[in-house]
């Protein structure tokens, strides 16, 4: 594993622990929305994931960043999505 690679996946678990932290102020406010979470913060509130989707890749190029509908079922990846080829 690469140390982009290494450093992609810390910056992601950053962002997951504050989904984590705000889980339940973003399910009672905006439950059924999409988040985007970059840098450990919360970067915005959409209605849909492709909006989410096109302000992240605008505001912060290739990521990485967190992209989470609030109230979704949780899911794991695979691994050929999860990781990428530098």
């Amino acid at each position: 594993m690469s140390f982009v690679m290494v450093s992609e996946m810390a910056e992601l678990s950053r962002d997951l622990a504050a989904f984590e932290a705000m889980r339940t102020e973003l399910q009672q406010d905006h439950n059924v929305q999409w988040v985007v979470f970059f840098d450990a913060k919360l970067a915005g509130i959409y209605d849909s994931f492709n909006a989410a989707a096109a302000d992240a890749v605008a505001r912060f190029g290739r990521g990485p960043y967190l992209i989470r509908q609030v109230g979704a079922p949780e899911f794991t990846l695979p691994a050929s999505v999860a990781y990428r080829i530098q």
